[in-house]
């Protein structure tokens, strides 16, 4: 008697030492099709034939879209013409050279005669190219306010962002900072031998978005350090003129987006008439602007454009050689697997073609 009411006493529901206690929690989760990843799903079998089959589809449509888009830059036609060291022709060393740009007494205009090789339909886009100019520096890019840009007066904490050209005379620079101050000034002027002068349109060269929303249309420049030359303070580039907005100087809102690369393109102008074949353009360079401290390059560039854009070769070839490649790899499988056939294993034996799985009852155990 006593052994069984121990053993009763043992067995009974109290405190921690009952049969529902000694039942752990479980942690299997609840079975769903979902959570289980048995939902219906799209499962290709890539056989030999189906991998074949999917190289020569991408490489008959890349090489078609290739050759398109290279026969549409080789119609875009070019004139690139290098001037920095033609301009200055008695400089052969850097310190001449430098000597040359920052004399304010030299002559800086410069006569280059421009061939037109084949006829191009207006508009044709007038560049001006820098090479070894990293716009895209950590300490340049942040030399700005845009929301002085916008609003025009801002605090002088906002302004601490554009040092070095902060301020002057202890007065704020409107637009302030580095970006603004290193304005390209470069100008030319286009006269057609026998024919006369050509006008560039300096109208829509920038984006609207940042016409419309990034420079306001009441901020004028004030206190702009390249406004005076006789102030002793040091000339980065192109004045402004104090009674346009910031918002219709498009040649200021073209500069200010800056370019990722050290070579880039920047738009000037357009001319809105046709150039022939064989006409002779004569280019008048106001060259002043300062790329011989660095060893930059300046190039100015006349290029039509295609529905592509401007000439540019890389998206063209790019689809060649992967259209090229792919049909060339699935040329090598279909050789390899006509010589080694290897027969395909019996497919009903795949975890989700086996019809007759009990997922519960597998789960449970």
């Amino acid at each position: 008697m006593s052994n069984n009411g121990a053993s009763s006493s043992v067995n009974a529901p109290n405190g921690s030492g009952g049969p529902l206690a000694s039942k752990k929690a479980s942690k299997k989760p609840k079975y769903s099709r979902f959570t289980q990843q048995e939902l219906p799903a799209c499962k290709p079998l890539l056989t030999p034939g189906w991998v074949i089959g999917i190289f020569m589809l991408v490489g008959v449509i890349f090489i078609p879209i290739g050759a398109i888009a290279l026969h549409s830059s080789n119609n875009v036609v070019e004139i690139v013409d290098r001037y920095e060291t033609a301009c200055i022709p008695n400089a052969s060393t850097k310190e001449e050279r430098l000597q040359h740009i920052q004399d304010a007494t030299t002559e800086k205009s410069c006569i280059r005669n421009l061939t037109v090789p084949k006829k191009m339909k207006s508009p044709v886009y007038v560049y001006y190219q820098l090479d070894n100019y990293y716009q895209n520096h950590r300490r340049y890019v942040k030399s700005r306010s845009d929301k002085q840009l916008l609003d025009g007066t801002v605090s002088n904490s906002d302004l601490d962002s554009c040092k070095p050209e902060k301020l002057l005379n202890k007065n704020p620079i409107i637009p302030c900072g580095l970006i603004a101050w290193s304005l390209f000034n470069d100008t030319y002027s286009f006269q057609i031998q026998n024919k006369g002068p050509i006008t560039i349109n300096k109208r829509g060269i920038s984006w609207k978005s940042d016409r419309d929303h990034k420079f306001g249309s009441t901020v004028f420049p004030k206190n702009f350090p390249n406004n005076f030359h006789d102030n002793g303070s040091l000339i980065g580039g192109a004045m402004l003129n104090p009674n346009i907005p910031l918002s219709e100087d498009e040649d200021l809102i073209v500069w200010m987006r800056t370019a990722a690369l050290p070579t880039f393109r920047k738009l000037w102008g357009k001319i809105e008439t046709d150039l022939e074949m064989g006409d002779m353009i004569t280019v008048n360079i106001s060259n002043v602007y300062n790329t011989y401290s660095f060893g930059g390059k300046k190039k100015l560039v006349l290029s039509t454009t295609s529905w592509l854009g401007g000439k540019n070769h890389f998206l063209g070839i790019s689809y060649l050689t992967v259209g090229g490649l792919c049909i060339f790899l699935a040329f090598v499988f279909f050789i390899l697997h006509y010589k080694n056939p290897r027969p395909l294993g019996d497919t009903s034996y795949l975890s989700w073609n086996r019809k007759n799985i009990n997922a519960p009852a597998m789960l449970s155990h």
